[in-house]
């Protein structure tokens, strides 16, 4: 038997790993791998960018 608190939390959590970077707004694989890696749901190219370019 599944808890509403336990379905609402996993709810969250697959939202949150939807593979669309909070930058440019496009889905990309990478998101969710730098999401684990980093913490920041950024796909390669704007990770990058801010990388290179930290403004």
């Amino acid at each position: 038997m599944i808890d509403e608190n336990e379905d609402k939390n996993l709810k969250v959590d697959t939202e949150e790993l939807n593979n669309i970077c909070d930058e440019c707004k496009q889905e990309d694989e990478s998101v969710s791998q730098n999401l684990i890696l980093t913490g920041f749901k950024l796909c390669k190219s704007c990770r990058l960018s801010k990388t290179i370019f930290p403004l």
